[in-house]
């Protein structure tokens, strides 16, 4: 049998639910106040009612900016070098098929996989330690399909993440245990660009605003 405390360490991962679940009992206890003192009843419910437009506003906009069950890629480690051309970042494909990035997130380098089946950005627990990256104040969570099955990942942003001429800020990421060392950028990423294309074995990236790649001096 579930306990009460088993019940509220999951409501602590599900802050949409028990926000749902607390506006309901707020409701109830509104209609049963309501009998004696109407007035008094009635503002309570209306406080009730507007906690389940906030978790049905706040639901609906998780929908709207995160697919879960979003698959990620986990081949092993390759890194050929990246070099910007003009206003476009070029990556060449590494011998496992796949394209690396050399990254920097939030100052801290790191290697990203460039994942286009993959709706989030998606960091490791100790990429996201090291580079200081929080998951967010009110803790969401969503379900990926890796190569080793399914995992539960908390929502977070990324204050900078960086490679060649492109910046991205306030990026949205999940933190997801059993990434190894692996991180991987994904369309929520790859959609803010000008553009991006692969010629061959190459990947070109275009940003709208062209930045200053570090080692340019």
């Amino acid at each position: 049998m579930t306990s009460l405390a088993d019940l509220f360490r999951f409501l602590s991962t599900q802050p949409l639910l028990a926000l749902a679940m607390a506006a309901i009992l707020v409701v109830t206890l509104g209609g049963m106040i309501h009998r004696a003192a109407p007035r008094l009843g009635g503002l309570v419910q209306n406080l009730g009612n507007l906690g389940l437009v906030a978790a049905l506003l706040l639901t609906i906009a998780q929908v709207a900016r995160f697919t879960t069950g979003s698959d990620l890629a986990l081949p092993q480690i390759g890194l050929p070098a990246q070099r910007v051309t003009g206003g476009e970042t070029r990556i060449a494909m590494s011998d496992d098929g796949h394209f690396w990035i050399q990254a920097s997130i939030n100052g801290l380098p790191r290697r990203f996989l460039v994942d286009t089946g993959a709706t989030l950005t998606a960091i490791s627990e100790s990429t996201a330690q090291d580079a200081g990256v929080p998951v967010q104040s009110i803790r969401q969570s969503v379900t990926l399909r890796t190569a080793n099955g399914k995992i539960q990942a908390e929502l977070a942003t990324i204050a900078q993440l960086r490679f060649g001429n492109v910046i991205a800020r306030d990026l949205d990421a999940v933190i997801a245990p059993g990434l190894g060392e692996t991180n991987v950028i994904g369309m929520n990423l790859l959609s803010r660009l000008a553009s991006w294309r692969v010629e061959g074995r190459t990947l070109v990236l275009v940003p709208n605003a062209a930045q200053k790649a570090p080692d340019q001096g």
